[in-house]
């Protein structure tokens, strides 16, 4: 058995094993006993850790949604002093990493049979992800001066975060054409008495 390096966990070494396994070979082939052996550590020790192999998924898209969300507060932090355009940034962000990330194509490609596991967490299941994201987004905005309520923000952000993971899974344009589209939206739905500046690709 090996001892973890460099403060690297045994979750985050299960995990970059499970996400580079269902890559290569997808999520059918991915068992505890081969993290096991992949990563150096006894077959219990995965399962003390995970619990169980639907654990495990959970736990892979949700620390996949932290690389994504990585990307909304860069947008955020860039922009402190235009929400839309924060918006559109990390939308544009998120697009394009969703678009590049191979764990997330991996998912989507082979999401039929044994594989469908992990895309429901991504979509019907998806909850939990879309809580966190949305966590995400209004923790951004709650530093500037808004007209919105918070029930009427909270509304509006689950519009813009459902639109991008919906995009993000099933892309209908560029992520250019969509952030835009997205900007579009935010500009109305933040600031419904006028219209915003920057909003120039759809008019």
């Amino acid at each position: 058995m090996t001892t973890p390096t460099g403060g690297e966990t045994l979750r985050d070494r299960v995990l970059r094993a499970a996400a580079a396994m269902t890559i290569a070979d997808g999520w059918s082939k991915v068992t505890m006993a081969r993290l096991a052996d992949e990563v150096g550590v006894s077959r219990q020790s995965v399962y003390n850790t995970f619990g169980n192999k639907p654990s495990l998924a959970r736990e892979l898209v949700l620390a996949e949604l932290n690389v994504f969300l990585t990307q909304v507060t860069g947008a955020f932090d860039a922009n402190p002093d235009d929400p839309v355009a924060a918006i559109h940034d990390a939308s544009l962000a998120v697009l394009r990493l969703g678009r590049e990330n191979p764990l997330l194509r991996g998912v989507v490609a082979g999401s039929r049979g044994a594989d469908s596991e992990l895309l429901p967490l991504l979509t019907t299941d998806s909850s939990e992800l879309l809580t966190i994201a949305k966590d995400t987004v209004i923790g951004g905005l709650r530093r500037f001066d808004l007209a919105l309520g918070p029930d009427d923000l909270e509304t509006a952000i689950d519009v813009v975060v459902r639109t991008v993971l919906s995009h993000v899974i099933h892309p209908s344009g560029t992520p250019e054409e969509t952030a835009a589209g997205i900007e579009w939206v935010t500009g109305r739905l933040l600031h419904p008495a006028q219209s915003h500046p920057g909003l120039t690709a759809l008019n």
